[in-house]
């Protein structure tokens, strides 16, 4: 299967604190991979270092065939990383937030529409960010998120906050993903849920990874890079 993540012996310090201590990990092009572990074991901080926001200490890391060691932002119009935060500006309603996320994107402008559609938040399209409830927010994220059609998308907690329907919402998201021509990357602490949703689980203990059935992951060959290519 052609790879869309290949992280080969990565490291990445918090200060001096290594929160990623060697993590090998391979996600194919339309795989869906299910992030679990205890709260600190470092899932938050592989999510981030694959969206390129925290550096690489060493080991080697491609996402989308750019190599993360050599630019951390060559790969961003292809990825979408859905966190805790927004990410969007509290003056700016939702239709401008997601405006100003499909420019950044290269994005045509019938793509804020259809996300505003699909998540469900027509009724807040014009009501500014920060009077949005959490759940509002939550599904905002989203939208932004698909509204730039990435080849890889990354959750991280991605039920937290939301209603059932919103709830729904992430599963038929993240079961659709291969079908969209997306790769998945998920960290939740709802495993069960999860599971269910995903191809393959891998366990993230102590910045280290393992496999479902506790066994290291299998380490990824340094110079093989994952496939690269245009946006869909």
């Amino acid at each position: 299967m052609p790879l869309a993540v290949r992280c080969h012996a990565a490291v990445c310090l918090l200060g001096r604190f290594p929160a990623l201590a060697g993590v090998d990990l391979d996600v194919g092009e339309r795989e869906g991979v299910l992030l679990s572990g205890p709260n600190g074991a470092g899932k938050t901080t592989l999510l981030r270092l694959l969206a390129g926001l925290v550096r690489l200490h060493s080991g080697s890391t491609f996402v989308l065939g750019s190599d993360l060691a050599l630019d951390r932002r060559a790969h961003r119009r292809l990825i979408s990383l859905v966190g805790h935060d927004t990410a969007c500006y509290d003056d700016l309603t939702v239709r401008e937030n997601l405006r100003f996320a499909t420019r950044a994107a290269g994005r045509p402008s019938i793509a804020v529409d259809e996300a505003i559609e699909r998540v469900g938040i027509t009724d807040v399209a014009d009501v500014l960010h920060a009077r949005l409830s959490a759940g509002q927010r939550r599904r905002l994220s989203l939208a932004v998120a698909l509204a730039r059609d990435p080849r890889l998308l990354l959750l991280d907690e991605p039920h937290a906050g939301l209603d059932p329907d919103g709830r729904a919402l992430v599963d038929q998201i993240v079961r659709g993903a291969a079908a969209d021509g997306r790769a998945v990357v998920l960290a939740s602490h709802e495993v069960e849920r999860a599971r269910a949703l995903v191809d393959r689980e891998v366990r993230v203990v102590g910045g280290r990874t393992f496999d479902a059935s506790g066994a290291r992951e299998p380490a990824a060959s340094p110079d093989a890079p994952a496939r690269s290519g245009s946006p869909s």
